[in-house]
């Protein structure tokens, strides 16, 4: 398992740092993919340094293990930046509005400013983003194998067997 630790942590604060960046994080909008790549990134990683060929599960587990690490990363660093940035967000989008529909923009702007900034909304959107970063880094994990994995077969030949008890194994 240890050998699984290392790539799966590096995966995983790969993918929690791009996705708690602000402007950064709008990749994750298009199928989690910081997610996906911090999957496949671990899996990468692990199957470069593995000894026998890798399965889907080991693929599935560094996925997930590198999601874990993703979304406890994205949890921490993600609330206090959406608490922080969350204004300015909601003003680029009002204002993105504003050039294509004014009447819409106002709307907007009435719905942000009823909904107010709420640790409730910043802890609830994290706890959603988490559990969205550890599927997704799992399917990254999934993916990561046959795109990575060029072995064949499965595990190594069991070493050759000692014959009549003489170092070099044959008997005579």
């Amino acid at each position: 398992m240890n050998d699984k630790l290392k790539p799966a942590i590096i995966g995983g604060v790969v993918l929690g740092l791009l996705s708690v960046i602000p402007f950064v994080n709008f990749a994750n909008a298009c199928c989690c993919l910081w997610a996906i790549i911090g999957g496949m990134l671990a899996t990468h990683l692990y199957i470069k340094n593995s000894p026998t060929p890798v399965t889907a599960g080991d693929g599935a587990m560094l996925g997930a293990l590198a999601g874990v690490v993703g979304a406890v990363i994205s949890i921490i660093l993600g609330i206090p930046i959406d608490l922080i940035m969350g204004p300015v967000m909601r003003n680029m989008m009002v204002g993105l509005f504003e050039r294509l529909d004014p009447r819409q923009a106002d709307i907007l702007r009435q719905q942000f400013e009823a909904a107010g900034p709420s640790i409730g909304s910043a802890i609830f959107g994290a706890l959603i983003t988490a559990v969205l970063l550890v599927v997704f880094s799992t399917i990254g994990g999934l993916l990561g194998v046959p795109i990575f994995e060029k072995r064949k077969g499965g595990p190594p030949p069991p070493p050759p067997i000692n014959v009549g008890g003489e170092p070099g194994g044959y008997a005579t």
